[in-house]
């Protein structure tokens, strides 16, 4: 009878233990890396038992909203955090970048024939308003040989506060003194014109849908919905398809990381370099609100960094050697 009471006392101690070791996570925020943070939460919670990673795609305005009121264990924003943001969060937050990405130009003209070209003040005039048909003879002036229907563009933009608008309109901010002055960059501008939808996936959906229209999503959602992508003239002069080699030149115009991991790489200088590319990061607090799960998500980010070859399955860009390198000192210092 002993041993049996032993047995079950041990059990009750071993259960008891599981549970206090099990922790679950929670996040939001960007939707541009969801595809491979999804695959990389999943991966560490199968090899870490008792973690449980939860992430919600909502766009990088809810997860900058949340990781600053303190009801979520981390965000993730495509868009560095402002200045003014950092000051009013209620906890510091530390930008940690994990791949990097491209947002393209997405349209729907069923034969049009070959990969239509964009130069950067098209783009720019489309959304602004001064480009309307397909057929203008700015689009046709680089895209000789293309059927350009007679039809209007049917604009297509994010309804949320959305990390995506940010590298967009802040690439728009660069090539159009137009749009600089006018809705600016952010992640949530006042869009002179076009319909809004829900996430890249909703943006995705509306453009597949569509006949006509025109939008601008993160790179693997184009690819998974099928979606024909534009090339975008750069610094250069060349007109480049974004690639996981066109997005790297692009990083690799950075001369130096800043400190907080607070970088544009918009519109890089270099041949080779596709002109919509951004890092996107992870947001968090620290010091951690809960030291038993900061403990966990600073284990998570620096197997996330040995796990960075995996990004390019899914289309992204893995960080460069100096900036994994960085990072890695950054975590020791998290709290």
């Amino acid at each position: 009878m002993k041993r049996i009471l032993v047995a079950v006392a041990a059990l009750v101690v071993c259960a008891s233990a599981s549970i206090a070791s099990a922790q679950k996570l929670n996040g939001a925020g960007a939707t541009f890396p969801y595809p491979i943070y999804s695959k990389w939460f999943s991966e560490y919670s199968a090899s870490h038992g008792g973690v449980q990673i939860n992430y919600q795609s909502l766009g990088s305005g809810a997860g900058i909203r949340q990781v600053t009121a303190g009801t979520v264990d981390f965000g993730a924003s495509d868009g560095p955090m402002s200045d003014a943001q950092l000051a009013a969060s209620k906890v510091k937050i530390q930008h940690i970048p994990t791949v990097l990405g491209a947002v393209v130009p997405v349209y729907n003209l069923p034969g049009v024939g070959g990969d239509l070209k964009f130069p950067p003040d098209v783009l720019a005039d489309i959304y602004l308003g001064k480009i309307t048909s397909w057929n203008d003879a700015r689009i046709a002036k680089d895209n000789p040989g293309a059927k350009l229907p007679n039809t209007e563009i049917f604009v297509v933009h994010r309804s949320d506060g959305s990390g995506t608008s940010y590298i967009f309109t802040d690439y728009l901010s660069k090539v159009s003194a137009d749009w600089k002055g006018g809705p600016g960059t952010g992640t949530s501008p006042s869009w002179p014109r076009g319909i809004g939808a829900k996430g890249n996936e909703g943006v995705a959906g509306m453009v597949r849908q569509t006949p006509g229209a025109l939008g601008y999503v993160e790179l693997i959602y184009a690819l998974q919905n099928k979606i024909e992508t534009g090339l975008v003239r750069n610094a250069a002069g060349v007109f480049m398809k974004a690639t996981i080699d066109s997005v790297t030149a692009a990083a690799a115009s950075m001369k130096q990381m800043p400190a907080d991991y607070r970088v544009s790489i918009t519109n890089a200088p270099g041949r080779d370099a596709y002109p919509i590319s951004s890092f996107t990061w992870l947001l968090i607090p620290n010091p951690a609100p809960d030291a038993a799960k900061g403990k966990i998500i600073k284990d998570f980010v620096t197997w996330m960094l040995d796990h960075e070859s995996e990004a390019t399955a899914l289309n992204y860009a893995p960080l460069p050697a100096a900036v994994v390198a960085k990072v890695k000192a950054t975590i020791t210092q998290l709290k």
